[in-house]
């Protein structure tokens, strides 16, 4: 979550974002990515009650974030960005619990 915060924080001109931009991801995508990562592991393993207080947080988090991007030099606040970020945040709950129902891999045996 730290990664997240940072990156979304950090001035357009510095050397991990210049980085992240040269890797030419597309912006939405990177927000749905981080976000779902983010809600991904607590639906493996918390409570449904546990992540419906977890889920909205996230999208809060990201909506928080996205309002501080307002202080940062050379980025902008777009609701686009608001948007990829909640739908990460469904498809990483979705993914888990999918994930979670499944159970453990049955064990190998060679």
């Amino acid at each position: 979550m730290l990664l997240v915060v940072i990156g979304s924080l950090l001035p357009a001109a510095s050397l991990p974002m210049a980085a992240l931009a040269a890797l030419h991801i597309n912006d939405k995508a990177q927000h749905f990515l981080a976000y779902a990562g983010l809600a991904f592991l607590p639906a493996l393993h918390e409570r449904p009650r546990t992540l419906a207080c977890i889920a909205p947080g996230l999208v809060a988090l990201g909506i928080l974030l996205e309002c501080g991007q307002l202080f940062s030099p050379g980025r902008s606040f777009e609701l686009g960005d608001m948007a990829a970020d909640a739908c990460g945040v469904i498809a990483g709950v979705l993914l888990g619990a999918l994930a979670a129902r499944r159970g453990p891999a049955p064990p190998v045996t060679l």
